[in-house]
């Protein structure tokens, strides 16, 4: 897997360069900054001249079909999941094995836009276990685009950033058929991986298909001891065509099912029985459009989440409840590209039309007693429409993005029963509300010898979550409240400092990003004592409310060396803070991180030794649930070997994860839930081509 950064969109599209290739590129063209698991490639896809001006991160997951796929990772046939983890800014947060939460810059998917191929998505679980990064597989992704505050705003409004998922395309390449069958195996919780994929292509058409299947059964942490109802079961298939209707115009369709079954949540009170989710989209894009505009794209695209949460394989329960939960979601964007003399523009109209319901429904153990019927989000409907505009302007020097979002968004209550019973709370809220949202963001860029300095500053609002404005008695089990929404809460805003340094020297590197978020009208749940709790052991209630205001920053170091054309060393320091007006540490900080890969690649041999790990974690907030989570390191290893087989290629890997068998457990692990102990695994790629 490789990291790569770029000015504003970063296309790999008709480029394969081997490794020493790349190596001499990252070395000689622009700042290498080896960081775990790979190098940085900067390229401004608007002028496709070589600019180290984004702070964007792209992480590669596949390769071109003809090629073996995730063939550079150490583990390839991981989970989504272990690749985002990979990452320099990504965290995830844990309730499982399954579905992890992505974090970015210490903020939570509710301060994300998260999106596949530009499709804005939500999921349909009131306790977040449905991250959208949940409903696609590495099988059918080329690549993940990670772009930090306001640099996120192309993809909506957000706060901490976002996350672009890029599904894999031919893109009328001349392969012709191509096919290849993937299967993996882990020893730690006896996980099963089959998958295959068949795929036609040529200068006219063509036509992906991939269907992948995961099982696996409860893991073992480093005490030896099963994690109980760590378990889960999914499989995901996709279809991806083409067709070019005349030079530079071409009609393209995608398509995800994605099922997931009996899926265990050692951390949760409740397992999840079904979450399914149906993804389609049609496009056009066209390289010349009107004037001097070109790459015209435009995508139309729905979505449809089922997902369903129960306890009917915990034993005891004092209570047993159904809670099932539905969204679906229409949109549409189009965006064209403009070209001047030392402006390269882009413009964009997006919208999408929301419909969220979740219930819930308590069956007492006692027959004689009635089951209990409620609406936890009420059948809110969002209607979003906005418009981005960014100008890359080519200074002498340097060169500086300013990019800037408008964004109305109304939000409708349509249950009636739901809106009713938020009215307990809010007697004189409204059905209907609007919001307007906006965001600016000004970046600089400019090379002094041989260091490169990247600057930016920036403003973004968001609306309040659906559970936050409108949630209705949802559990934490995290800080064991019960949780209700404020339809009176303010936008959420921040102000935004970025600053990226980087120093590539022959054969070593080194990058320093930092950034800092001052958010005003910060949103959080707050005790609320006058409220009775709904759930049985809850220890009270917590209402959405705006702190005035919260700060977060974030340091990291990293660094890499080039020992040979075929073996390096890179690693990184990550350091993180966040309070709140009280000077209260915020949720989900990140303690101090560190993490270093040695990695070997000559011929057909390839050969990785990592380590990771964090100091303790001493800045927490009991209020929140949080405890102290005490330092660890673990260690990796892998080694694979390409053949040849004829024209085809299988590609063989085998590893080790937590080499000494560490127990231990990170700030993001819910309710310190421990992580898996020593697992080897194996797996076995062919590609037929």
């Amino acid at each position: 897997m490789k990291f790569i950064s770029n000015l504003g969109q970063c296309s790999l599209a008709g480029i394969m360069p081997n490794r020493k290739t790349l190596l001499r590129y990252l070395l000689c063209l622009f700042p290498f900054f080896g960081q775990l698991h790979g190098q940085e490639l900067l390229q401004d896809n608007f002028t496709q001249s070589i600019l180290p001006v984004s702070l964007e991160e792209v992480i590669l997951i596949s390769s071109y079909k003809k090629y073996l796929e995730h063939e550079s990772h150490h583990k390839p046939l991981s989970t989504l999941d272990e690749y985002l983890e990979s990452s320099k800014k990504v965290n995830l947060v844990k309730r499982g094995a399954y579905a992890w939460e992505p974090i970015l810059n210490d903020m939570g998917t509710e301060r994300l836009a998260v999106t596949i191929d530009g499709m804005r998505i939500f999921g349909a679980c009131t306790d977040r276990m449905d991250p959208i990064t949940s409903y696609v597989d590495v099988s059918n992704l080329s690549d993940v685009h990670v772009s930090g505050g306001q640099q996120g705003a192309k993809q909506g409004a957000t706060i901490g950033g976002a996350m672009d998922l890029r599904l894999e395309k031919s893109n009328f390449r001349p392969l012709d058929w191509t096919a290849s069958i993937e299967t993996g195996f882990e020893s730690n919780n006896m996980a099963q991986i089959v998958g295959g994929e068949l795929n036609y292509s040529n200068e006219q058409f063509y036509l992906d298909t991939d269907i992948i299947y995961r099982k696996a059964d409860n893991y073992v942490d480093g005490n030896g001891e099963e994690i109980a109802y760590s378990q889960f079961e999914k499989y995901n298939l996709s279809a991806n065509a083409g067709y070019k209707v005349a030079e530079g115009k071409q009609l393209l369709a995608s398509f995800i099912f994605d099922e997931a079954r009996d899926v265990g949540y050692p951390a949760l009170p409740m397992d999840v029985s079904l979450a399914r989710a149906f993804i389609g989209s049609v496009s056009w894009e066209q390289s010349n459009f009107i004037g001097d505009f070109e790459e015209w794209e435009t995508k139309l695209y729905a979505n449809s989440i089922t997902h369903v949460m129960d306890d009917s394989q915990r034993p005891d329960v004092p209570i047993r409840m159904d809670m099932p939960g539905w969204s679906d979601t229409y949109g549409f964007f189009s965006q064209a590209q403009l070209k001047l003399e030392e402006h390269s523009l882009l413009l964009k109209v997006d919208g999408f039309y929301n419909r969220s319901l979740a219930e819930m429904t308590m069956y007492p153990n006692d027959p004689n007693q009635q089951e209990m019927f409620m609406l936890t989000w009420p059948d809110v409907r969002t209607l979003n429409t906005g418009f981005y505009g960014e100008d890359n302007i080519t200074l002498q020097g340097g060169t500086l993005k300013l990019s800037a979002r408008a964004t109305f968004q109304g939000f409708n209550i349509a249950d009636s029963f739901g809106l009713n019973s938020l009215r307990i709370f809010y007697p004189e809220m409204e059905q209907r509300q609007t919001r307007f949202l906006k965001s600016v963001a000004a970046q600089y860029h400019k090379k002094f010898k041989t260091v490169h300095f990247t600057g930016g500053l920036s403003y973004g609002d968001r609306a309040p979550t659906v559970s936050e404005g409108f949630g209705f008695y949802l559990f934490n089990s995290f800080d064991n409240h019960d949780y209700i929404g404020n339809p009176d809460l303010k936008n959420e805003k921040a102000l935004e400092a970025k600053l990226k340094l980087s120093v590539p020297l022959e054969k070593l590197s080194l990058g320093l990003d930092a950034n800092y978020f001052h958010t005003m009208d910060y949103i959080i749940g707050e005790v609320s004592p006058n409220l009775d709790v709904m759930t049985i052991g809850a220890e009270g209630v917590k209402v959405y409310n705006n702190l005035d205001y919260a700060t977060l920053y974030n340091l990291g170091l990293d660094a890499g060396y080039e020992f040979s054309p075929a073996l390096d060393l890179s690693g990184m320091v990550t350091y993180h803070r966040g309070k709140d007006q009280d000077d209260r540490n915020l949720p989900f900080i990140s303690p101090l991180s560190y993490s270093a890969q040695l990695q070997y690649g000559k011929g057909s041999f390839s050969g990785s030794v990592s380590m990771k790990g964090a100091a303790d974690q001493v800045n927490f907030n009991p209020e929140f649930g949080e405890d102290r989570t005490t330092a660890y390191t673990v260690f990796s290893a892998s080694l694979g070997k390409t053949f040849s087989i004829q024209k085809d290629k299988m590609l063989v890997k085998a590893g080790v994860e937590n080499v000494f068998d560490t127990f231990y457990s990170t700030y993001t692990d819910w309710n310190n839930i421990p992580r898996m102990g020593r697992n080897f695994y194996m797996t076995v790629s062919y590609a037929i081509n």
